[in-house]
């Protein structure tokens, strides 16, 4: 096969990434480059020194290229978990905001939004943030525009929330520069059924009573929406009734028959599901958590925290991290 203005793909590689991030965007580029029988894509693994990196299986990967040898790298995309940064944050992130201002694409995938948003390179850009650290990306990035679509692109800052976001990202490089038909045969190849784009909301579980599919009606929907809405600021039962134009019974049967609990109940595993997150994810005290997921108090928190996780934030936070120090992986990548 034969280099035509090639595109090249630098991953900024962290410990503790997530493998199938890495994977996802490399293989349907590999057989793109196979069906158009063409060098159209090439791709080098980066990490902030040179050195060998992990990932969160445990899979150890060599770099070839040191963060300060990407000059001649097209897209970057970082990827890593939540809670990774620079050794030397000044110099890394400098390097990144190099790049962009030098027409380098920068991206993240899943964690990698975390330390890419940290470097400042995203200032007034929009950033897919994956539901299981929204919670976390919010607490700590309040004023950036994050947005629960699968991928968010832009002419230069490109990200996608998780492995199969990866892929759908990797199908639109393909057809951008091999065509759609060539994008369609790759997604065949890997029985992907189909190429998401912008716009395409990602799919959240829900707590569903057993039998009943995870599609909710529309009632116990719009009040999830509303419970969403107003974690830091809790919402009534009734309140959302009235907007719903309905009675609070009529909620409370929807809720039960749908997902077998109550809407507060439900309402709180939200809440505690929020908690969790910044807990794992962020080093905000926990009664700035408490604050933040709609406790007046720390007492509170603790007490549903353990209902639902079966220890207190405090020891949850201390277990997280002499997981990380002992194995050198965060908890968990998506």
């Amino acid at each position: 096969m034969h280099e035509e203005n090639r595109i090249t793909i630098g991953f900024l590689l962290f410990d503790g990434f997530p493998m199938a991030c890495l994977t996802s965007v490399i293989e349907p580029l590999r057989a793109a480059n196979e069906i158009a029988g063409k060098q159209a894509f090439g791709w080098v693994l980066v990490s902030e020194r040179g050195q060998k990196v992990q990932s969160s299986a445990g899979v150890g990967f060599e770099a070839a290229l040191a963060l300060t040898g990407c000059k001649d790298i097209d897209i970057l995309f970082l990827l890593s978990s939540p809670t990774s940064g620079f050794a030397d944050p000044r110099t890394g992130n400098g390097a990144l905001r190099g790049f962009g201002r030098h027409g380098t694409v920068l991206g993240g995938i899943s964690g990698g939004v975390f330390p890419l948003v940290r470097s400042g390179a995203m200032v007034d850009q929009p950033v897919s943030v994956h539901w299981c650290y929204e919670a976390a990306f919010e607490a700590e990035f309040p004023d950036i525009d994050a947005r629960s679509e699968v991928i968010v692109r832009t002419d230069t800052r490109w990200t996608a929330a998780g492995a199969a976001a990866g892929f759908d990202l990797a199908l639109h490089l393909i057809s951008d520069r091999l065509g759609s038909e060539i994008a369609h045969e790759v997604a065949c190849w890997f029985q992907h059924p189909m190429m998401r784009g912008a716009g395409v909301r990602q799919k959240v579980p829900d707590t569903t009573a057993p039998g009943s599919g995870d599609q909710l009606p529309p009632l116990v929907a719009r009040s999830v929406e509303l419970f969403a809405g107003h974690l830091s600021e809790p919402i009534s039962i009734a309140e959302v009734a009235g907007q719903m134009r309905v009675t609070p019974r009529q909620i409370e049967r929807a809720f039960k028959q749908a997902t077998g609990q109550s809407p507060s109940h439900y309402y709180r595993s939200m809440r505690m599901k929020a908690a969790r997150q910044m807990v794992m994810y962020t080093k905000d005290p926990i009664a700035q958590i408490a604050a933040a997921v709609g406790y007046s108090s720390v007492t509170p928190l603790v007490s549903h925290y353990k209902a639902a996780f079966g220890l207190s934030p405090a020891e949850d936070r201390r277990r997280i991290n002499r997981f990380r120090v002992e194995d050198n992986a965060p908890l968990p990548s998506i």
